[in-house]
């Protein structure tokens, strides 16, 4: 064999070899395929025995539909905060007393407020060992850039130490607190993070309906920037509060405790209200929620900011606060507005330009007077000092007939003309002025605030008897907090001598030095009887006023 012929040879036997190798290849190949067949028809055979005639469900890209609802929280969620309020807690009992026969529940009628309205401050524990210092949480919403806050007052008031958080921030920020008004519940807070913040859009309260649309953002239960939506439910609804100016927006978004001092906003995202108070006798939302209108709360704020509290000016006269009876009466007197004078304060500006009870009053300045509310708003918004002119219709009891008459009243400052009372100013009274610790050590202190017992109140809590007043305050570490003394009860007694206002409680006051004795004889509501029809045990409280 050439060499040729051999080169060619070995070259047609390798050819074939691969040829081979690939065909074997090939078929292994095919047999790979076959045998994943074969697996994946037994395993779908498998799985379409459970459920053959189901359908495998496919999630869709994702595509965010967005509504104005979904607008309103991202507008809101870096102008609306937690607030922390801590509390001391007093050292002299680390756990909850349980109420003995014919006490009232510590926390029965805190708020004093009518019925089953609660503002809903979340302060978080119940029967558990109490620390010395516990925490109650609430919400509020940024009013300006430079970190100033709006919340309620119940949220902050009496508070050692206020902490603020912002959406997306877990920084506590300390807060100073710059101002409040106790008859509106409205407290303005500052905090300084370093940088602009975003403040919310106010909104005219006075262009709600009922019927739009009200969202409450807030942090119930301490669940942060919490959204829920209703509608404005009323206006203008008169809880029956001691505060005079509270007239609330009633609104069925869910609020619970925690969402104190949240905002109410309306469907464009802007404040309408200050998330105040519930109607429950649960103790959580049943579908009615009181929004203070933010008309309202501004003009609160813009003098907190100024003086650090609220002037509002008085004439010194007090009318019935049933708009309803007030309606009636005026009608069958022949009016179809004004308001009818019940008392007027004693020494007062009304009572020095000769205003009478029984006075209608029909126009302030040349304008009608619509009614009380009406009345009241245009009169505390004068200036101290200025001058109101009064048309009033009066009676004449001899002639049995009506005359036009002027009177010119000088406005007051309202804290001052009804400074004894104090259900008139809707807040808490110190029983000791301020300068009585400088009198030396002879000076005795019960650390106590009271307030008298109108009529109104009397009927409210179903009190029988004549005379007395109503502990409001308590202090820590005080003699009243050492013999017993709570927020609720009525002393009708001290050492023997019947007492029913201020000034009896401080003459007697003033005749006590250190060392002395006191008992105080105090009506108290049993446990679980319902407002208005409650049930009054006397007890002592006795204690040695400390030397």
């Amino acid at each position: 064999m050439s060499e040729g012929k051999f080169f060619a040879w070995m070259r047609r036997i390798a050819s074939e070899r691969w040829t081979a190798a690939a065909s074997v290849l090939f078929l292994a190949a095919l047999l790979v395929v076959a045998g994943a067949a074969l697996t994946s028809s037994v395993t779908s055979a498998r799985s379409q025995a459970v459920a053959p005639d189901a359908t495998p469900i496919t999630i869709p890209p994702v595509v965010k539909l967005g509504n104005d609802f979904t607008r309103i929280a991202q507008m809101l969620e870096p102008s609306v905060v937690y607030i922390t309020s801590e509390y001391k807690v007093r050292p002299a009992s680390q756990r909850r007393r349980a109420p003995q026969p014919g006490e009232q529940n510590e926390d029965e009628d805190q708020n004093l407020l009518p019925g089953p309205f609660r503002r809903f401050f979340e302060q978080p524990f119940g029967d558990l060992p109490m620390p010395r210092r516990r925490e109650g949480t609430g919400s509020g919403f940024i009013v300006d850039k430079n970190g100033y806050i709006m919340t309620n007052l119940h949220v902050v008031s009496d508070a050692t130490t206020i902490k603020v958080r912002l959406t997306g921030d877990r920084t506590e920020y300390k807060a100073k607190l710059i101002g409040s008004d106790p008859e509106l519940d409205i407290a303005v807070i500052k905090i300084d993070v370093g940088r602009p913040l975003q403040p919310v859009k106010v909104a005219n309260s006075d262009s709600v309906q009922v019927g739009d649309w009200a969202v409450a953002i807030g942090a119930p239960f301490g669940l942060e920037t919490t959204v829920t939506a209703g509608i404005v439910s009323a206006l203008g609804r008169d809880l029956s509060t001691p505060q005079q100016f509270q007239r609330f927006i009633q609104t069925d978004a869910a609020i619970n405790p925690g969402n104190s001092g949240g905002p109410l906003v309306n469907i464009k995202g802007e404040v309408i209200g200050v998330n105040t108070m519930i109607a429950t006798s649960s103790g959580g939302y049943e579908g009615i929620g009181f929004a203070l209108p933010i008309n309202t709360a501004v003009k609160s704020y813009n003098q907190i900011i100024r003086h650090g509290r609220v002037i509002r000016g008085s004439i010194g006269i007090r009318f019935p606060r049933d708009d309803g009876q007030m309606k009636n009466t005026l009608k069958a007197l022949g009016f179809d507005h004004g308001v009818i004078v019940e008392s007027v304060a004693p020494g007062g500006p009304a009572e020095r330009a000769g205003v009478k009870p029984d006075d209608v009053i029909l126009s302030l300045n040349g304008q009608p007077v619509r009614d009380g509310n009406d009345l009241v708003n245009r009169i505390s918004e004068m200036p101290i000092g200025s001058e109101a002119v009064l048309e009033i219709d009066r009676k004449d009891p001899r002639t049995n007939k009506s005359e036009r008459i002027t009177k010119k009243v000088t406005i007051e400052e309202r804290e001052k003309v009804f400074k004894e009372d104090l259900a008139a100013l809707g807040g808490r009274r110190e029983m000791v002025d301020e300068d009585q610790d400088k009198q030396g050590e002879s000076s005795a202190r019960f650390g106590i605030g009271i307030r008298p017992l109108t009529e109104d109140r009397r009927k409210a809590l179903g009190f029988p008897l004549e005379g007395g007043v109503e502990v409001t305050v308590v202090e820590e570490d005080s003699f009243a907090e050492e013999i017993g003394m709570r927020v609720g009860d009525i002393i009708v007694s001290i050492n023997r001598q019947p007492v029913s206002s201020f000034e009896d409680v401080k003459r007697i006051q003033s005749t006590l030095k250190r060392g002395d004795a006191v008992a105080f004889k105090v009506m108290r509501a049993a446990p679980g009887t319902a407002r208005g029809q409650r049930q009054w045990t006397g007890i002592y409280l006795t204690g040695i006023l400390s030397k």
